[in-house]
């Protein structure tokens, strides 16, 4: 019995023959690993390479209270993000999606760029790396109790909160070249 025990592998042996990983056992251990595994696809690190650089303004969100539902709205008075029970007017769909990802995020001041242009393709990257974020929390604590779950989700999640945060929104007002002449100088 003891021989046994003593020969048997401490992983299961996956199909290849090969012994399995150990999982990570702390929070913190799987938070860390979430960030690692998105690289750069980590929502603060889009947020610090992709959009601070950019001429950006400050933009307010109203506070989410726990568990309040964040939607675009297409109304007759154009589009809106409803947070909880707060609206915001947006002026267009793009720059509504951009900030129902930071007002599902719990933040309530960040930084949009003032290029409308681009706002979309930002959209895109933040809301993917937002359902990847969460997707990956919940595949690596996979078969594990629910309350384990919940509390790597939503550590994930404060942790992309606090590095949004300490990025910080920009300025209220975004810095313009003031210089306009259109003439070449002389030689």
């Amino acid at each position: 019995m003891r021989a046994a025990a003593e020969t048997a592998q401490p992983f299961p042996a996956t199909e290849a023959g090969a012994a399995a990983a150990p999982r990570p056992g702390s929070v913190e251990a799987l938070v860390g690993e979430v960030r690692e595994r998105l690289g750069e696809e980590w929502p603060p690190r889009v947020y610090r390479e992709r959009i601070l650089p950019l001429r950006t303004r400050a933009h307010a969100v109203p506070a989410a209270a726990k568990n309040a539902a964040v939607e675009v709205q297409h109304t007759l008075l154009g589009i809106e993000l409803k947070v909880g029970r707060r609206r915001v007017s947006c002026p267009d769909f793009a720059t509504a999606r951009y900030l129902s990802v930071f007002a599902r995020a719990g933040l309530t001041r960040v930084a949009v760029p003032y290029d409308i242009t681009k706002i979309s393709r930002l959209a895109d990257e933040l809301e993917s790396a937002w359902q990847r974020t969460l997707l990956l929390a919940d595949h690596l604590t996979e078969g594990r109790a629910p309350s384990f779950r919940a509390r790597v989700r939503s550590a994930a999640l404060k942790e992309v909160r606090r590095e949004i945060e300490e990025a910080g929104a920009g300025t209220a007002v975004p810095a313009f070249n003031q210089n306009t002449k259109q003439r070449t100088p002389r030689i």
